[in-house]
């Protein structure tokens, strides 16, 4: 495989820890930030820097085709969808923007950078799953450029009139909700899996479309601490917002309001102080044009069936077991590392020499998934 061999633990720092190649080192903030104070904290993230990448300008194919006249509702939602995939540089800004207990500050904002292309997976006309790649290269202090580091990111799956989605709880607990024939009509369910295919969260939406853009937006949904956060926060333990996908002309944007969460000993919201905080959220992703990513491209390909493999087990478990719960958060505590062992090993062009099912068994094992032989 044309790529760097990189630990996975430490492309994920490397990810989580990145500030977003700009000309210049200043912070991007402008809004509710100590701009232009000398004492004003530089946000969360390093110094590290990418290539200069040549971003689209045009309206994409997939955009077009969106903006076609006399589509069904569906169609046009499914357009939508599918206009998310390609290949893109995107950047995370996440702003606190007020605390709920006096005399505490805010914290600092929190920078990334990554670029990546996303895969359609899967699409019936009702079921869509779209897989990201990581793809990224890094300028060094020499000024060359790193041989590319890749891995998978995220997974995002997306069904028309769900009969029902698998919801967080919290404390590493997820159950599954059948819907009610309001909430689904008409509607699609986004569910969002972590790194190893397990549930994220998922919640149900409205698509709504404009000549300018088109937008789905989610309900109230709890969510695990995403790496920014859990690494440098233990002070709550879920996330509650909601999520908005809209999609433009040369790419798309994922907005977030979230409030941070603080749960009691009952799992239930902290009846004396509920909220540390609320932030707001933006992940931009913006269509590159002439981006080299073969290496995305083979290690996509040649771990594919391994990891749909995995999401179905995922999918069979939940079937089978109303509710999950797991030892800890799987990123937190390393639980996904001979899942992605084994796939580096199948992206190496090697054979592993356990068999896939068994490494996938194990793992969710480890987890604390109910699994049984």
């Amino acid at each position: 495989m044309t790529g760097m061999k990189t630990p996975f633990i430490l492309i994920l720092s490397l990810f989580a820890c990145s500030a977003w190649a700009a000309q210049t080192n200043s912070p991007r903030y402008t809004f509710s930030w100590q701009l232009g104070q000398e004492s004003a904290p530089a946000p969360r993230g390093g110094t590290t820097r990418g290539p200069h990448l040549d971003l689209e300008t045009e309206p994409s194919a997939s955009w077009k085709a969106l903006q076609e006249p006399r589509l069904s509702a569906q169609e046009r939602d499914r357009r939508a969808i599918l206009a998310m995939a390609g290949d893109y540089q995107v950047n995370f800004d996440f702003l606190e923007i007020e605390t709920f207990q006096p005399g505490t500050a805010r914290d600092k904002p929190y920078q990334s950078w990554g670029t990546e292309r996303v895969y359609v997976d899967a699409d019936n006309g009702t079921y869509i799953s779209l897989v990201h790649i990581l793809d990224m290269r890094i300028l060094r202090d020499d000024g060359q450029l790193s041989e590319p580091i890749v891995t998978k990111h995220w997974r995002q799956s997306w069904q028309y009139e769900p009969r029902e989605i698998v919801e967080y709880k919290g404390q590493n607990r997820w159950e599954r909700r059948k819907l009610s024939s309001a909430e689904r009509t008409g509607q699609w369910a986004q569910t969002v899996y972590q790194v190893d295919e397990s549930p994220r969260y998922a919640s149900v939406g409205r698509w709504n479309h404009t000549s300018s853009f088109s937008t789905w937006s989610s309900g109230d949904t709890w969510r695990p601490l995403p790496r920014r956060e859990w690494t440098a926060r233990s002070d709550y333990q879920v996330l509650e917002g909601t999520n908005r996908h809209t999609i433009t002309a040369t790419g798309w944007l994922q907005e977030e309001n979230n409030l941070k969460l603080v749960l009691g000993a009952n799992g239930q919201a902290d009846p004396v102080q509920p909220y540390r905080a609320r932030e707001y959220g933006v992940a931009r992703y913006s269509r590159i044009r002439g981006g080299d990513f073969q290496a995305a491209d083979e290690y996509y390909q040649r771990t594919r069936s391994f990891w749909t493999t995995v999401l179905t087990d995922w999918h069979e478990l939940f079937q089978s077991h109303p509710s999950v719960t797991l030892r800890a958060q799987v990123d937190q505590a390393g639980l996904f590392k001979n899942l992605f062992e084994y796939a580096d090993q199948l992206a190496g062009g090697q054979t592993p020499s356990q068999p896939a099912d068994i490494v996938i068994h194990d793992s969710l094992l480890d987890m604390g998934a109910p699994v049984t032989k």
